[in-house]
């Protein structure tokens, strides 16, 4: 049997690990008695009794006194007690998303996919889910600013327009400087605002560009564009260092794409192959089926040498290039095999490593097939080269202006300070911005922008596929959209941007269809859906030539041999822009299950020679860094990650980790993100990490279970040999359970599973859970209701990684039951392990009988609590909270509860409409929003239901099912496509 483990310490000895895994100090008077009460062991005691009787009294869970204030009027749209959904679009300048806003009395309180949508197609990431938290941010701009000063609207626009109008009139340049636009009707505003200024320019530019494969693109096909990738079109993958299920591009669209190509049911189920080169583990190579640890130096000499060798296999004259020492033959093999089947991609932002990479794929016929060229994205346009000419005439003073929207620069650029000191002193500086961050503090004006949320827009994230963003709620600060801000500038009469937006619809894309005869039926139909996709032909007219492929392959240097430092964007924080998040920060990272720092992954080989350990401190090029052994890094290097060391962004975000930006280098025109010769010194320091990966462990049970295609072709039920077994001895002396109506239950499927954490935030959002700070996520106290394991087999030089969520189980025979003394924790006719929040006294005896640690308890009372002052326990933060679920207080246990509103919601529909639930009509928040669909949820009395179905599959498995607990969640076997 394979030994799966889940940090270097399980697997070295795991017998010491075991032991003090759940050893912790607690102070207890601290904890349980902090502020409110000073009451002792004794008084508890003495009130123990009268608990247990008055707790089938209590109505529900007590809560502060709120005052309401109800409608003097009710909208006519507004009914109290329901939810309304409001099609919208999410877009943060790096990922695209359609989505849905659910509002309950007027307050956007969850972020839902689209399933309207061909990209996002009801997918979401933590990030958009997160995106909710943000509107009901404390340290968003109130009003306008001037010198750091609060002002009036009237006040910033007549100072900017006559500034604007003295460089207008002495012809000195003005640059507007934003994030990618794919704003069609924000290009137009922005248009008419250059044509007023003459002198101004555009310049799009962006933390971590795709400059490399645009620049490449111009070189290959004449214009420089983002392809289509089509990853579900593809048997074979082959990634070198790009991470496309986390934060490559389009991360949501690939990953339904991709796991679509995985998902392995039926005997005629086909699977493609992955294979990954990256230097770090990333989430994408976690679920590779081969993975390659090199370093960043090498993946250029790596896809240079693939080239020269499919070259050499289709019978053509390899060219001259370097060697690589990787053995290619089995992934050339299976290339040549999948011809016009296959997709090559790189995360390379150097020119010349994307032009190869364009040759192979031009080689293996993929242009046409897993890559499109009819459509291209639209994000990531900015180019690394022209914000360098701006700096260039920034710094020597040839730019007198400069509007900054949805950057920051200061922050994320390796030229920050001189960025900072410029802008204090130009003749003009205006930031647009909804929150404070480094380049906000150096700008003159800051004109507050709404949250998306409060605002209208569209967008095109590929040519000829739309969406539409609509306000969900009254703009809570004194904001104004930037589209507005241009519009007035401008001397437009009319500068209200819905109205513009609404002519562009009605006077360009409502021509692009045929389906409706008026502009305002279509306008209403685009509104309600929020998507609208043309179906006309559109033409690149490109194609494709080997131009610069001779200079690029000549261009490629052989690997160095010294230190290499590769920088990446984390899942949660990105390029920075949601530090002050902290349901964000708090998340754990995929791999390295830690949450609130970046850190230095290093590799397992280094550590043990020089004795360094998870939380020893180094000195990376004079950065010091927490260090975290990470399995899988490859030799003579180490990941860090972007996003953090934020010095102006929030209370949350505000001094969290090192900002990495700084280390970052432009070379040739494109920013660099790895660095060789760097330099790495141990130190005697320590820094505590709040790691979450020692909450729990195997016990050397079966839990993760796998094979591979090959197995599974022959044998459906390979690598669950144990289920039969348990199936086979399952007897009792006690009648089984029976459930004459609903039997809910839930599937999780580990080969579609990623590991992205989406369903976390999803649930956190859904059901009120509480950040509770790197202190107490260190005293293993994470309140997330649904956890995603992370599990390594084989060597820890390169690991094979399985993620498994795991939530309640919703076990039939649950052991938490009987051993409640209050009965907080009963059986619903429908299969529901329930909580009675108002009788739980909090003995915490069913935390301590559950074999799955899913349960939760609260230590604290996080409400008019400093220490938990975080969104959504401030006066405006609470905005975000789910009325449909109570908000718990100290001392009681919480946990998944499938969702039980929706559930009631979507009977009590049915019961109205008079007709029976459809399979799939109901979906916990996590199912719905997961983007790989590993999750399904339904009725396990139907016998036509698709989760019906899932636990009969021979790859069906329950989690400890040899304790006879009968969980009503099944997992599938993990799937690998592993060339044999």
């Amino acid at each position: 049997m394979v030994k799966y483990w889940r940090s270097l310490d399980e697997l070295k000895d795991p017998v010491a690990f075991k032991k003090n895994e759940l050893k912790l100090e607690v102070d207890t008077k601290r904890e349980l008695f902090k502020k409110e009460s000073a009451s002792s062991r004794r008084d508890f005691l003495k009130t123990f009794g009268f608990s247990v009787a008055a707790a089938a009294v209590v109505a529900s869970c007590k809560k502060p006194i709120d005052k309401a204030i109800p409608y003097l009027i009710k909208p006519e749209e507004v009914t109290p007690g329901m939810a309304n959904y409001y099609a919208s679009t999410y877009f943060d300048a790096n990922e695209y998303c359609s989505v849905l806003v659910k509002v309950r009395d007027g307050r956007p309180i969850k972020i839902e996919g689209n399933n309207l949508s061909s990209v996002s197609q009801q997918g979401t990431t933590a990030r958009v889910q997160a995106s909710v938290l943000n509107l009901y941010d404390d340290a968003r701009f109130k009003t306008p600013l001037k010198q750091r000063s609060a002002t009036a609207w009237e006040e910033v626009d007549a100072e900017i327009v006559q500034k604007l109008a003295e460089l207008k009139a002495e012809n000195r340049k003005v640059v507007l400087l934003t994030s990618t636009i794919i704003s069609p009707s924000t290009k137009k505003v922005i248009g008419e605002f250059l044509k007023e200024y003459p002198n101004a320019e555009w310049l799009q530019y962006d933390a971590v560009s795709a400059t490399g494969i645009l620049k490449a693109n111009q070189a290959s096909f004449g214009k420089a564009f983002l392809p289509d990738y089509h990853f579900e079109k593809a048997k074979v993958i082959v990634s070198f260092g790009a991470d496309f299920l986390g934060t490559w591009l389009s991360p949501v669209e690939y990953t339904k794409a991709y796991t679509a190509g995985r998902r392995v049911l039926e005997a005629s189920d086909e699977m493609n192959r992955h294979y990954q080169f990256e230097t770090g583990m990333t989430v994408t190579g976690s679920n590779a089926d081969v993975r390659f640890p090199v370093k960043p130096s090498e993946e250029a000499v790596i896809i240079a040498d693939l080239y020269n060798q499919l070259l050499s296999a289709k019978g053509m004259a390899p060219v001259s290039g370097q060697k690589s020492s990787v053995d290619l033959s089995g992934l050339v093999e299976d290339l040549i095999e999948n011809e016009g089947e296959s997709l090559v991609v790189s995360g390379s932002n150097d020119e010349n490593v994307q032009i190869i990479v364009n040759a192979i794929n031009n080689l293996l016929g993929n242009y046409g097939s897993a890559i499109s060229l009819k459509k291209t994205l639209n994000t990531r346009q900015g180019l690394d080269d022209e914000f360098e000419s701006f700096l260039s005439e920034l710094n020597s003073g040839n730019v007198s202006g400069v509007l900054c929207w949805g950057v920051n620069p200061v922050y994320n650029h390796p030229k920050g300070e001189t960025i900072k000191t410029a802008l204090e002193n130009i003749f003009l500086s205006v930031s647009f911005a909804d929150r404070k961050d480094e380049t906000t503090v150096a700008c003159q004006f800051v004109c507050p922008e709404p949250h998306y949320l409060e605002a209208w827009n569209d967008a095109e994230p590929k040519s000829g596929v739309y969406s539409l963003a609509q306000p969900t709620i009254p703009k809570l600060f004194d904001s104004r959209q930037p589209q507005e801000s241009l519009a007035r500038w401008s001397g437009t009469e009319s500068p209200d941007f819905y109205t513009f937006l609404k002519n562009n619809w009605e006077n360009e894309i409502f021509a692009q269809q045929d389906e409706f005869a008026n502009t305002q039926m279509f306008w209403n139909d685009a509104l309600q859906k929020g998507v609208f996709e043309s179906e006309q032909e559109i033409s690149q007219n490109i194609s494709y030539s080997e131009n610069g492929l001779e200079n690029a392959l000549s261009a490629i240097q052989p690997a160095s041999t010294g230190w290499e430092i590769a920088f990446y964007e984390n899942m949660g924080m990105v390029n920075g822009s949601f530090a002050n998040n902290p349901w964000l920060q708090e998340l754990p990272d995929p791999i390295a299950k830690i949450s609130w720092d970046n850190f230095a992954a290093v590799p397992v080989k280094w550590a043990e020679e020089n004795g360094v350990a998870n939380e020893s401190v180094i000195t990376v090029n004079g950065v010091e860094l927490p260090v975290f052994v990470q399995p899988g890094q490859a030799p003579d290097t180490i990941s860090v990650a972007l996003g953090y060391g934020r010095l102006v962004a929030g209370k949350v975000g505000e001094g969290v980790g090192k900002n990495m930006f700084a280390q970052t280098v432009v070379e040739n025109g494109a920013k660099k993100f790895w660095l060789t010769g760097a330099e790495v010194v141990k130190t005697e320091k320590s820094y505590k990490l709040a790691l979450s990966q020692t909450h729990h462990s195997m016990e050397g049970r079966p839990i993760v279970r796998e094979t591979t295609y090959d197995e599974w072709k022959i044998d459906p039920a390979s690598g669950n040999e144990k289920h039969e077994e348990v199936e086979d001895h399952h007897v009792t002396l006690y009648p089984e359970p029976e459930f004459k109506g609903h039997h809910w239950g839930m599937a999780v499927d580990l080969s579609s599973c990623i590991g992205c954490g989406n369903c976390t935030i999803s649930c956190q959002a859904e059901n009120n859970i509480q950040v509770i700070g790197k202190e107490q996520v260190r005293n293993r106290r994470i309140m997330h209701w649904i956890r995603v394991d992370r599990y390594f087999s084989n060597d820890a030089e390169n690991p094979e990684v399985y993620h498994q969520p795991v939530m309640c189980q919703h076990c039939d025979n649950a052991p938490c039951e009987n051993v409640c003394p209050v009965s907080a924790t009963p059986h619903s006719e429908e299969g529901l392990n329930q909580m009675a929040y108002n009788r739980c006294v909090g003995t915490k005896y069913c935390v301590n009988n559950c074999p799955y640690r899913v349960r939760r308890f609260n230590w604290f009372q996080y409400i008019n609590n400093d220490e938990f002052d975080y969104a959504s326990n401030s006066e405006l933060g609470r905005m975000v909270l789910n009325p449909d679920v109570t908000v718990r207080s100290r001392g009681v246990v919480e946990k998944c509860s499938f969702c039980v509103q929706r559930i009631q919601e979507k009977k009590a529909q049915a019961k109205v409409d008079g007709r029976p639930i459809e399979d799939g009509e109901i979906q916990p928040a996590c199912v719905q929003s997961c983007p790989g669909n590993a999750l399904v949820f339904g009725d396990l009395n139907n016998p036509e239901s698709k989760i019906s179905k899932l636990f009969k599959n021979e790859r069906n498995y329950h989690l400890l099912e040899e304790l006879h607990t009968l969980p009503s969640v099944g997992y599938l076997t993990k799937v690998r496509n592993k060339k044999a």
